[in-house]
């Protein structure tokens, strides 16, 4: 018996080597090395409004029975997502901020334990006191 094996028909094919490309590109926005300098966020977010007015566009397209034309712009807008997606990984919020500044400084860790600093009661009232008798004794000066 002689099996012979039909080789895809070109309207599947072309679907399947478009899957793959797909997939690899969306792989490699998540796997490949990121971005060294960060893109602004404004360039960002202009790029993923593009991505979803290229979706809009897509169902226009399939809504209107432009097969081909809504399969291409599917097309666009996911390498333009996947595009956003690799560039955004060059922005890291544990990178410190851009500009030369330096961090701010903390301060010292709390003292208690739950995370709350300790409040000095104590030296919060020596100083009202202070702030007390300067007033009224400002207050009498005036009269």
């Amino acid at each position: 018996m002689i099996v012979l094996e039909m080789p895809l028909p070109p309207s599947i094919a072309w679907k399947l080597v478009l899957v793959l490309v797909l997939v690899g590109g969306i792989m490699l926005s998540a796997c490949a090395r990121a971005p060294r300098r960060p893109l602004p966020r404004t360039e960002l977010r202009r790029l993923v409004l593009a991505a979803l007015t290229l979706y809009a566009v897509g169902v226009f397209a399939s809504l209107t029975h432009h097969a081909v034309l809504a399969g291409v712009v599917y097309v666009s807008g996911i390498a333009a997502c996947a595009l956003a997606a690799w560039l955004s990984r060059g922005s890291d919020s544990e990178d410190p901020p851009s500009g030369g500044e330096d961090p701010i400084d903390p301060g010292p860790p709390p003292d208690d334990p739950d995370g709350l600093p300790m409040f000095d009661w104590a030296a919060f009232e020596r100083q009202f006191r202070a702030y007390s008798d300067r007033r009224r004794k400002a207050v009498g000066a005036g009269r």
